[in-house]
């Protein structure tokens, strides 16, 4: 079918049919026993609408409204990537700040209407749309927007400090956000200052330093030293923090605003919660990190040398108190995730939830490996650096395999399980009931290594994790990957932004492997046994039948909740992220601003997921009676995963 027949196809979809379609996904969806479908789709790479991209997406632009438009009905969650501010030299929504939103999702179109009183003018937001390098290409221009981006804000800050009457309903609620936030926004405002002072947002190599220590006195004297040149620095930048203040508080308004429409449409929107900290976070606490010591991973299926990802170690300390109260780290964590909680009502993803329960940290400057006296910080009794922080003693540790070895700790007390349980019992879970949510609004990434310890903590607090199908072995009918092998508590995908799409996957895979894989699918996917040769040897001669049914396996599982990354749904074969590298041109990947079209299109070719296609196969492999029981259900699917493969 030529592609203007199929564009055809689908705004007659839209007109007569969509609703039904809708309709028909989320019965098959519930006959399945599935709780949640979501797609996964970091803030940077929601698509533009007409003329108005500015080099990157936004979740709060009129283009992320249409793709919401777009997947309502169908997913009813968006997992977002962090929403922190990032650096200027690194697009890694990883690196960013705890508190403070990412200006770059700051929707400049919307500044120009009578909303905003017309801060911005039409010119200005036209002539950064216009001059966007990568305008036709579905990539952020990460440098070039970054830049501009910021002429953009001054200027509709500048007009609206100009303007002879100010807007009153604008000027009251930002007056309140300074005043519900100023803890945390003074903060980064002051630091935002400095990097102006030192022309560097890179602290530490700043020469003066007072300014490196301004909240981290260690005397009396520095004390007062600090406080003088804090109250200096406010009255010489003043206007510099309150610009910052006001980008911080449009941001956070265009944010409730399209919480407000997803919410509408019936979608909730669910947050990344990065395991690191940012230079500016650092900064401004410095006195709650272990000194020397840096947070990374050790050997594993991404880097066989282990990653020294660099990010600071907050000092354990500093989290509860000796009486297990939270100490002033233990508060500044809660704070944080009772503002993620409030601003997102889907919960959130935790990036490397080991990081919370029993995280691996390396001297900083050496490498993450045992041999340089990396370990982990809460089982490492034999280590002489780390042992005041152990919850174990030597007698818990099979000497038998090495420090990083994930089963190097392998008999625990009930007692030591819920201390390894602290801080997620007493902060994480603990700030999602006071802001009304529960530990289903918790995903756990689990992924890589995962030792006995974290193993326990998510089984005693019964939390959510994550279970990636491209990462399961095949030569073993027990691994916790396959679909079959699969909590129904967990949240499964075929990938996640760390991979590269299961069609570029399936390519990359010997033919060895998808023998074994294609062997291992028919044996989950169908029931009568006289059928399976001839299934897997369709999956073997073609691999987009492979594909299909490596979706249907996840929608087979017992798995309630499903995750979906958008290169994958819409068919796009490009990578998103490239872990263990940097700089503006990874994590550029966006949603074409044509998608509707992009994604008809790619079905036609067999690249994107057909929905009903998946879905009928799912149901098939809960075998004939089940079929018989939904007999109505499986035929509209057919029907419709016929008409979208044409």
């Amino acid at each position: 079918m030529k592609a203007e027949t199929k564009k055809n196809f689908k705004n007659e979809l839209y007109k007569n049919e969509f609703q039904n379609y809708k309709k028909i996904i989320n019965k098959a969806l519930k006959v399945l026993g599935k709780k949640h479908l979501t797609i996964i789709l970091h803030g940077t790479s929601f698509p533009s609408v007409q003329g108005q991209d500015t080099g990157i997406g936004s979740p709060n632009s009129e283009g992320a409204k249409c793709f919401i438009d777009f997947i309502e009905g169908i997913f009813n969650g968006i997992q977002l990537g962090p929403s922190g501010k990032t650096k200027a030299i690194d697009a890694s929504p990883y690196t960013g700040t705890m508190f403070s939103d990412n200006p770059l999702f700051i929707d400049l179109f919307d500044l120009t209407t009578d909303k905003w009183a017309n801060i911005l003018s039409t010119q200005t937001a036209r002539q950064i749309a216009d001059e966007n390098p990568n305008k036709d290409k579905n990539l952020t221009a990460y440098d070039y927007i970054f830049i501009n981006q910021e002429k953009a804000l001054r200027e509709a800050f500048n007009n609206y400090k100009s303007k002879e009457t100010e807007p009153a309903s604008i000027k009251e609620r930002f007056e309140t956000f300074i005043k519900e936030n100023i803890e945390w926004l003074e903060k980064d405002a002051i630091y935002a200052a400095l990097t102006l002072e030192h022309e560097n947002d890179y602290w530490p190599v700043w020469k003066n330093k007072t300014d490196q220590n301004l909240y981290n006195p260690k005397t009396s004297e520095e004390k007062d030293l600090y406080a003088s040149r804090l109250q200096e620095i406010k009255e010489k930048y003043n206007q510099e923090i309150e610009y910052y203040y006001f980008v911080q508080f449009v941001a956070n308004a265009q944010k409730q605003d399209i919480i407000k429409y997803t919410l509408k449409k019936e979608i909730k929107m669910i947050a990344d919660r990065q395991v690191g900290f940012s230079d500016c976070d650092l900064w401004s606490t410095q006195k709650l990190f272990l000194e020397g010591w840096s947070l990374g991973c050790p050997p594993d299926y991404f880097s066989k040398d282990g990653q020294a990802w660099g990010f600071p170690v907050m000092d354990p300390d500093k989290i509860f108190n000796e009486d297990s109260t939270l100490g002033e780290g233990g508060k500044l964590l809660k704070a944080m995730f009772k503002k993620i909680f409030k601003e997102n009502p889907g919960g959130v993803r935790i990036d490397h939830i080991i990081g919370l329960v029993d995280p691996w940290v390396y001297k900083t400057g050496k490498k993450p490996k045992p041999e340089d006296g990396a370990g982990r910080l809460y089982s490492s009794p034999e280590l002489n650096s780390l042992n005041k922080y152990s919850r174990i003693e030597e007698k818990n540790l099979n000497e038998e395999v090495d420090s990083d070895n994930e089963k190097r700790v392998n008999k625990l007390s009930k007692k030591q399980v819920l201390k390894y349980a602290e801080l997620l019992e007493k902060v994480v879970i603990q700030a999602a009931k006071e802001e009304g949510m529960n530990k289903d609004s918790i995903i756990c990434e689990d992924l890589g290594t995962l030792t006995y310890p974290v193993e326990k903590v998510m089984k005693e607090l019964n939390l959510s994790g994550v279970r990636v199908t491209q990462f399961v072995d095949p030569h073993n009918k027990k691994h916790p990957y396959r679909g079959k092998n699969i909590d129904e508590k967990h949240w499964v995908m075929v990938g996640t932004h760390d991979n590269v799409p299961l069609a570029l996957w399936a390519e990359y895979l010997k033919p060895e492997e998808v023998d074994i894989h294609s062997k291992n699918l028919s044996k989950d996917l169908v029931k009568d046994k006289h059928h399976r040769e001839q299934f897997a040897n369709k999956l073997i001669k073609d691999r987009k039948e492979f594909i299909k049914a490596k979706y249907a396996e996840i929608f087979a599982s017992p798995a309630q909740n499903i995750q979906i990354f958008f290169s994958d749904f819409l068919g796009i074969k490009d990578v998103y992220n490239k872990p263990g590298t940097s700089g503006s041109q990874n994590w550029a990947l966006r949603v074409p601003n044509n998608f509707e079209d992009f994604y008809f299109e790619q079905l036609s070719n067999g690249q994107a997921v057909n929905l009903p296609a998946i879905l009928k196969l799912a149901i098939e492999s809960k075998g004939k009676k089940f079929v018989r029981e939904n007999k109505t259900l499986v035929k509209t699917l057919e029907s419709y995963a016929s008409i979208l493969d044409e």
